[in-house]
Formats: C-alpha cells, structure tokens, sequence
C-alpha cells in the first residue's frame, strides 16, 4: 500500500504520525505533500516517507490519496490532480472539513472510489474516533479506509448525511472534551492541588471513564449509579453541575456548532 497525504497541515500531519507510529500497520511509501516542506524536514530522514511539494507526483506513485487541505483549498487541488487519477489504481479519500462526495465527483467524475472520512486530531495517538462514508465505487474500497483509519483507532460507517453531526461531535468534540478536562483540573487546583498533578488527576480520570464504557460496554448512568451512594458527595455535585447547566450546555454548544458548520 502505498499512501499520499495531501496538504499536510495539522490533520495531515496528525495522521502522518499515526501512520509511523503504529508498527502494525503495514505500509510500502509514505508521501507527504505540502507547498512549503520546511516544517516536515524532521520526516523526511525516515524510511519509507519521501516529502514533495508536487501532488501530482505523489498521486502518481500512490494508491491511496489522503486529501487533507482547507476547505476553500479542495476545489483547486482537486483540479489540479483529477489529471492522473486513474479510476482502477486510485482511491481518494477526503478528510476536508464539510465538503460533500458530491461536491468532490463533480470535479472527479463518479468512476473514480471516493471515501469521505471525518477522522479528529488524536489521530496522532492512535485514538481518532474516525467516521466513513463513500460513493458507489468508494464502498467496495471502504475496507481500504476502515484498515488505515481502524490501525489509527475506531471507525464508524455512517450516512453521509449525518458527517456533518459527526464532525461536530467527534472533531469538534475533542475541543470539548479538552475544555471539560481544564475545568477539573481547574476545580482540583481550587481544592488544593498543585496545576500539574491537577491536570493528570483530570486527564486520566476522563482516559479512565471512556475505558469503563468501552470495556463493559454500559450505558452512563449505569456507571454513575456505581458511585452514587444516597446523600453522598458525588450526587450533591452531579446535581449541583445540572442545575448549572451542565448538560444543556453542552447540548447547546453541539446544536450551535452544528447551525455553523451548515453555514461553512
């Protein structure tokens, strides 16, 4: 397999990293495009990774084509390489931010396998929560990118109508997520702890949170319910938090994003 990343910007370098970090994923070449190279100069010295400014280059000796610019970039780019796809080689999949298959077939033509992914910068980690939908021809090529994308994480097939929300959710949700983080450990510096251990005490309470569900496979409240004893501590402050605001905050902060990704 060999794979180009197109426009390597923090997504496209996230997913770099996932790639060469993550011993079991078997790969042939790696190419990294990007108009100014300097910033992946600390990349090129590895094996297996070949850093280009040309796309069409990297397209031509590829066979999966990660595209990866900003959404005011895709049109241009997708010009610019439709020239030396070839619709039995190729699979492109596009990781850009709101824009539809369709909005890339027609440019692409539909005899070309598009995968729109929707993948989020723990990717870096191998922890992207990554959803995937395609074309016609995309979906016999899926497990292409349920392969790149499942190494890097988890994926998730949805309808290509609900990427919008999935972004929201998963891409935009680790912004979210690193704000309720900041504000526990916020709240453990208040009760006495020093900013450093303040954050660890928060980030592996959430790593460990997630890890319950994942593992056991129970609903939320389900795990709540494990550590809420009457007139106890955790419950004053679950409903102190709801009666804040807790939720429908979030709950508005997801609907809100939702109306200005639709506006992108």
């Amino acid at each position: 397999m060999k794979i180009a990343i197109i426009g390597v910007g923090n997504l496209g370098y996230s997913i770099a990293l996932g790639i060469l970090n993550q011993s079991q994923f078997n790969y042939e070449q790696l190419y990294l495009t990007k108009r100014n190279t300097s910033s992946l100069s600390a990349l090129q010295k590895l094996s297996k990774v070949a850093i280009l400014s040309d796309n069409k280059k990297a397209i031509t000796d590829s066979d999966i084509i990660l595209i990866t610019v900003q959404p005011n970039q895709l049109q241009n780019v997708l010009e610019e390489i439709k020239t030396v796809l070839d619709s039995e080689k190729h699979t492109v999949i596009s990781c850009v931010t709101g824009r539809k298959i369709a909005e890339i077939e027609q440019v692409l033509g539909n005899e070309i396998g598009i995968i729109r992914s929707m993948p989020n910068t723990a990717i870096a980690v191998g922890q992207s929560m990554t959803c995937l939908s395609a074309n016609k021809k995309g979906i016999k090529k899926i497990n292409i990118a349920k392969t790149i994308f499942g190494a890097l994480g988890t994926t998730m097939c949805i309808d290509e109508k609900l990427m919008q929300s999935a972004t929201v959710i998963c891409a935009s949700g680790i912004a979210f997520w690193m704000r309720l983080i900041r504000a526990t450990a916020q709240g453990a510096v208040q009760l006495g702890f020093e900013a450093k251990k303040a954050q660890e005490l928060a980030m592996y309470t959430c790593l460990g949170s997630a890890s319950l569900l994942v593992e056991s496979g129970n609903h939320p409240e389900q795990e709540i319910d494990k550590v809420t004893t009457p007139s106890g501590c955790t419950i004053s402050g679950l409903n102190e938090m709801e009666q804040q605001g807790l939720s429908a905050a979030l709950i508005k902060g997801l609907v809100t994003s939702f109306e200005k990704i639709n506006k992108i």
